[in-house]
């Protein structure tokens, strides 16, 4: 089996608790939504390795599944991503840089090289600037023992 048969899937969440004030909050959300419509539709030609289609966002009333932190939720399959991962990584920041969020989690799962956890945390709520992001990584993996 070469690399590129391998399956790699990625899946994560980005929190965001908005403005207790309603007003502010809407633009806040309006503000996200916007960022995920920016994305292409599918993985295009300049490839893209993120797409509008892996990301989902709740409505903005409490009944559609926004009490009172925003999640926006994302998953996808590719084959082997990571040997492209650093430029999904900034592809995923770059998307983070445009949005107001607190925290985001993403889930890396490969065949080969285990499961890793990417996490970014603004303690006092991102705002769309290109500021710099610090994000922690864990790594898990299974080893099999020899009896």
């Amino acid at each position: 089996m070469n690399h590129f048969d391998q399956e790699s899937i990625v899946y994560g969440v980005i929190r965001h608790s908005p403005s207790t004030r309603e007003v502010i909050a809407q633009n806040e959300r309006r503000t996200n939504w916007a960022a995920l419509q920016s994305l292409p539709l599918g993985v295009d030609d300049d490839w893209s390795l993120l797409c509008r289609e892996m990301f989902a966002m709740p409505g903005q009333h409490l009944l559609n599944g926004t009490y009172q932190t925003q999640i926006i939720h994302f998953a996808a399959s590719y084959r082997a991503v990571e040997y492209e991962w650093e430029t999904w990584l900034r592809q995923f920041e770059s998307l983070l840089k445009s949005m107001f969020w607190v925290s985001a989690t993403v889930h890396l799962e490969t065949e080969l090289s285990g499961k890793h956890t990417f996490s970014w945390q603004a303690d006092r709520g991102h705002i769309p600037s290109d500021a710099e992001l610090r994000m922690s990584c864990e790594w898990e993996r299974e080893a099999g023992f020899a009896f």
